[in-house]
């Protein structure tokens, strides 16, 4: 009564191949872009480079280049507030580096062109978030003085 051939229903295996390496091919290459970009990231800022690469502890050396503590670790691994952290990791990191707001929206949309940009490019690390650092010597901006003082 059942003559059904379950062994014609399978698929192709060089189909499943070929649709795997379609999707799988592309998101290694934006990761290993990123990767790179991170990994001259995390030199310029006088840390290891090849700590991009290791799982957690590549966190671990962001929240020390940003300058938070390493407690911070455990609420990356919090649901809901990771993305929070992640995305505030992520501005500290644009701001140790010397850049706005917008770049951190460069940094989590478009990663494989962002994080290169500012490994390779000419963005010195200032510091821990920059607020340290004044921006590489600008004078700090005051919201409530009109005539901040000249450097």
């Amino acid at each position: 009564m059942n003559d059904y051939d379950y062994s014609s229903s399978a698929a192709n295996p060089g189909v499943l191949a070929a649709i795997f390496g379609v999707i799988f091919i592309p998101f290694l290459i934006i990761w290993i872009i990123s990767v790179i970009g991170k990994w001259k990231i995390y030199e310029k800022a006088g840390k290891p480079g090849w700590a991009a690469i290791i799982p957690i502890y590549n966190y671990i050396v962001l929240l020390e280049i940003v300058g938070k503590p390493v407690w911070w670790i455990i609420l990356l691994l919090v649901p809901c507030v990771n993305i929070v952290i992640l995305i505030w990791l992520v501005n500290l990191l644009a701001k140790s580096f010397g850049q706005s707001e917008g770049f951190t929206i460069g940094l989590l949309i478009l990663p494989m062109i962002f994080y290169p940009i500012l490994g390779f490019g000419n963005y010195p690390y200032l510091g821990p978030s920059a607020s340290e650092a004044k921006f590489a010597g600008m004078p700090p901006h005051d919201s409530f003085n009109p005539n901040p003082p000249q450097v």
